[in-house]
């Protein structure tokens, strides 16, 4: 079905109600485009009190004439599922950059046509014969070139489409002056739709490109968040650099552009992160976010030892200004904590034959079970960003395996065979800090050997370790762990060539 039944039955209700009604936006471009839309717009003539004699169950709560009309539950209209109907405005005056000082309501649609943001979003359509539905399972464009709806493109939007084209609507410096995102989501428009821009449009993004400092970071990360799930989130980025708009987002990742790297690396700390976000195999944004800032570190630690470039420590450093970045753009503690941890332990050390599967069963413990594919993959970006010609050697393969393996064993303190009631009970003491101090100690000999989870051997050990004070319990937790990633570092170094 191309024209869903409920749209068309409000356009339907609209014009025998005496109004104009018409599809507009996104959806008419996706419709000429051969895709579904996700929304579906409304916009007509009539004003809100209007509309909601109309329609009586919708909702007007805004100063921009949006009527929200709920839709009931069908086959095909899901729960919550609204329709958004918004009366013809201009708008005027931008003296904030990013919201119009007045809003007007206008009688003819070309008023509100003009004051949309590309060509492409800048059309609408209307049933031409209001009588019937139109019929289902039919192309939109022969029923546009059959003249069964009534196409309205002003601005050139259908022949933008074929040539492939993001191009604003009128003077493209207005556009954006009206509201600076815009230039973010001409970027965004391209790499969702594999469009190019227009060449007027794109040297006033240049010019204009300052301005986006005015806009809020929510919006600013919401748009950079579609461009990172985009099929083209590489060329994204180059898009946000090149337009001169990248050094007001993320500036932190241009300090990188001129630091060069040595060894196994052929790239400056710049390129080889856009590369890794290239290469980056998931679709999650979230991984191909960290494989883009996950060496963002590297310019502060750069030191010359014995004439090669070393970037000891690196990562921690990455992960700290990882952290500052995600919140100054006011991501979600969420996805905050899942980008800071893959990049914080991107540098994972192992070989086979050296690595144990203790050491895979302490990796899990550190990144968590649910983190590790996306570690790989981060691993493959970093090395084919790096000119290495083989994404997924053998040894990648092999943890691929022992992760497998090891997969039931206990890697946190739920997973083993005694728990903190049981430890109160058997050593007759109150709740405390010292039983969660226990519980991690044998929790790090049981990583070391899974077969000591077992009930005997942690009640024995557990006596052992009642003998001890708090601070005595705490130290002996922090040496074991201290230990091992002493041991994991001194790898890690090897195989990284940092001293």
């Amino acid at each position: 079905m191309i024209i869903p039944v409920y749209v068309q039955n409000i356009i339907i209700k609209l014009e025998r109600a005496g109004f104009e009604s018409y599809a507009v936006g996104g959806c008419v471009r996706d419709l000429l485009m051969g895709k579904e839309p996700k929304d579906w717009d409304i916009t007509t003539n009539a004003r809100p009190d209007q509309i909601l004699k109309v329609f009586p169950e919708g909702k007007y709560e805004n100063d921009f004439g949006t009527v929200l009309v709920p839709l009931k539950k069908s086959a095909e209209v899901k729960d919550d599922t609204v329709i958004e109907i918004t009366t013809y405005r201009s708008e005027q005056g931008y003296s904030d950059r990013r919201h119009p000082d007045r809003v007007v309501f206008e009688d003819k649609l070309e008023n509100d046509l003009e004051r949309r943001d590309f060509t492409i979003n800048a059309m609408a359509f209307r049933i031409a014969d209001c009588r019937l539905p139109i019929a289902d399972f039919v192309n939109f464009a022969d029923l546009v070139d059959g003249e069964q709806l009534e196409l309205v493109d002003l601005f050139g939007g259908r022949k933008d489409i074929q040539k492939k084209i993001i191009r604003a609507v009128g003077e493209p410096i207005d556009r954006f002056k009206e509201d600076a995102l815009r230039m973010m989501r001409a970027v965004r428009f391209a790499c969702q739709l594999g469009f190019s821009l227009e060449p007027k449009t794109e040297r006033a993004i240049i010019k204009m490109a300052g301005s986006i400092k005015f806009i809020a970071n929510e919006r600013i990360r919401d748009e950079f968040k579609k461009i990172l799930e985009s099929e083209r989130a590489y060329e994204g980025v180059i898009f946000l650099h090149d337009l001169k708009l990248l050094q007001y987002i993320i500036p932190e990742l241009l300090t990188g552009a001129d630091v060069k790297q040595d060894r196994h690396h052929i790239h400056t700390v710049f390129k080889h992160n856009l590369l890794s976000l290239k290469y980056c195999p998931s679709r999650d944004w979230r991984v191909r976010l960290a494989a883009l800032l996950h060496d963002i570190g590297k310019p502060k630690t750069k030191k010359i030892i014995e004439g090669v470039a070393t970037f000891y420590n690196h990562e921690y450093v990455s992960e700290r200004m990882v952290r500052k970045i995600m919140e100054r753009l006011k991501f979600s503690n969420e996805d905050l904590a899942k980008v800071v941890n893959l990049v914080r332990n991107h540098m994972f050390y192992y070989n086979v034959g050296e690595v144990t599967a203790a050491s895979v069963r302490r990796l899990i413990r550190k990144v968590g079970r649910e983190n590790l594919k996306d570690l790989i993959d981060m691993r493959i970006a970093d090395r084919l960003g790096s000119g290495v010609a083989k994404a997924k050697p053998y040894k990648l393969r092999h943890l691929e395996y022992m992760m497998e393996k090891v997969q039931n064993d206990p890697v946190s303190v739920k997973m083993l065979k005694i728990n903190g009631t049981d430890l109160m009970q058997f050593l007759n003491i109150d709740p405390g800090p010292k039983i969660g101090a226990i519980l991690d100690v044998l929790l790090s000999d049981v990583i070391e050997d899974p077969a000591l989870n077992n009930r005997d051997y942690l009640e024995k050990r557990s006596q052992e370790l009642h003998k001890l004070d708090l601070n005595e319990l705490r130290q002996k937790a922090k040496e074991v762990i201290e230990e091992k990633r002493e041991e994991d570092d001194t790898k890690m170094k090897e195989e990284f060539w940092v001293k």
